[in-house]
Order: structure tokens, then sequence, then C-alpha cells
């Protein structure tokens, strides 16, 4: 019947979380990575020591034992994975109650998706390195542009219809 909401299957839900999770990892690795120099050698927007705190470069780069998503990226890319299945059954939970379209319903998931990330920020980074405000927002662009990707994943694949024509029926 158009218009009615049908709760997608587990597989569904699983698969979603699964796109989505790759579309974060390729996401935070395009902004963090490339694009903010997280990467040892590296400097770019986040890196700068003319705008970031020498205390949280030292951490990300310096200081051994490195962080886990440099020394064993499985173990965080994992828990990317992990996280976003765990979207997907949020948003297979509340999707009913949200008006249809895919880009109002990726604007209501992004949020929820971004908040964890911006937490993390203020309690990590700012809190403990004392990040000055010019790589904070960065930082935290760089969370909600990998947001809106995890969110569009998962919105899309829960969303996909099948393009299939569904038979005649018969009079």
């Amino acid at each position: 019947m158009p218009g009615q909401s049908i709760r997608p299957t587990l597989l569904r839900t699983l698969a979603s979380g699964l796109a989505g999770g790759a579309a974060v990892c390729v996401a935070l690795y395009a902004t963090f990575a490339l694009w903010g120099g997280s990467e040892r050698g590296k400097t770019g927007l986040l890196f700068d020591p003319s705008t970031q705190s020498a205390k949280l470069i030292a951490i990300w780069k310096q200081i051994e034992r490195l962080p886990l998503l440099t020394s064993s990226p499985a173990i965080i890319i994992a828990s990317y994975l992990g996280f976003a299945v765990a979207y997907a059954f949020v948003y297979r939970f509340v999707a009913e109650g949200w008006p249809p379209g895919t880009a109002k319903r990726v604007a209501r998931l992004a949020p929820i998706v971004w908040l964890p990330g911006a937490f993390f920020e203020v309690q990590g980074p700012v809190n403990l390195a004392h990040q000055p405000i010019l790589p904070t927002a960065i930082a935290l662009t760089f969370w909600a542009v990998a947001a809106v990707a995890e969110a569009l994943a998962i919105v899309a694949v829960v969303e996909f219809r099948s393009s299939v024509p569904r038979p005649a029926r018969s009079s």
C-alpha cells in the first residue's frame, strides 16, 4: 500500500549498518587522515603546530603507546562498524515516526551519529589536550561529514526498493 512503512528485515538492518560503517571509515580517513594530517609525518589542518596544541600532537604522534587507531587500526575500525550497526538498529526503530524522504531522514539521523563525535572532541582533545578553537571547529566539521556519510548509507540501504517491476494482477 502506498505510503505504508514496513520495518526492514534484520538482514537489511545489518547490511545498512555495515554500509554505514564503511561510509564512516572512508569519511573519517578522508577528513582526519588526508586533510587533517593525523598520520605520522603529516601536518594537515589538525596537526599544524602553529594552530594546534603541542600536547595533542605529542599524544597523537609521539608519545608511545600511540592511539589504537594508529597502532592497531583494525580494533577501531571494527568498533566503528559496530557503532554503525547500532545506529542502523536505532534508525530501524524510529524511522516509522519520521517523515518520508531520504534527505529528511538523513537530516534526523546524522545529528544522532554526530553527537558522540562532538562529545569525544570536548572530552578528549579540548579537555585533556587543550585543543584550540580552530582545530576544534575543523574536527567537529570532520565529524559532521562522517556523520552525514554514515547516515546517508544507512538510510539508503534501509530505504532501497527493488527496481524490479511487480507482475501485473490478473483480472
